[in-house]
């Protein structure tokens, strides 16, 4: 946990956040607000950026790990609409943030790494839900297979250089993630397409 300056009002910043950054960009849902409230963002970084927490834009963590902005966040779990039967999957973007909003409002959380996520993914379990911490630029076969039929996935999406959030739906084995908006988003560099070689 993060040792914070007792001149930073940590309280005074989350509420600055919801009513600064999250009810004027249209996130106003309770579930989310109240979660985003509860969850102090500066745990969840290391020691000496706490007074950083909850400005409007991703903090790096270095090792290409981030704490996205808080409006992501927001929009993410609106798009999502966790229901208290879900059983869901985190993708994490290196800081354990988005499981910790989750975990009262649904069945069941379990976490994996963008990195695990993006190699040779596989589970004995299945979901109904899977949010992705990050932009991704393409969705492994792993990840996909672990989505129930009917399942639903929220993630971020590299499009043309361009982040956006984009959410899915499982029908028939297959997903497709469809771009909702655009958004600053850090991209998951794990989930990046294969480079090919083109001659002109």
């Amino acid at each position: 946990m993060t040792n914070i300056a007792a001149s930073f009002d940590t309280a005074a910043a989350r509420k600055a956040m919801i009513d600064s950054q999250l009810r004027t960009s249209g996130v106003n849902e309770e579930f989310v607000l109240g979660r985003m409230i509860a969850v102090p963002r500066e745990e969840f970084l290391p020691e000496g950026k706490a007074e950083i927490a909850y400005i409007d834009r991703a903090i790096p963590l270095g090792d290409g790990g981030y704490l996205a902005s808080p409006l992501f966040y927001g929009k993410l779990l609106i798009e999502a609409s966790p229901m208290p039967d879900d059983r869901v999957l985190v993708v994490e973007g290196g800081t354990g943030y988005l499981a910790e909003l989750l975990r009262p409002l649904v069945a069941h959380v379990d976490t994996v790494s963008a990195k695990d996520a993006a190699s040779d993914f596989t589970t004995d379990k299945s979901y109904s839900l899977v949010l992705v911490d990050g932009a991704i630029e393409q969705l492994p076969g792993g990840l996909a297979d672990c989505i129930e039929d009917d399942g639903r996935i929220v993630s971020g999406l590299l499009l043309r250089e361009v982040t956006r959030l984009a959410s899915g739906r499982k029908i028939a084995g297959k997903v497709s993630l469809l771009p909702v908006e655009d958004l600053g988003i850090p991209v998951l560099d794990a989930f990046a397409k294969p480079k090919s070689w083109s001659f002109s």
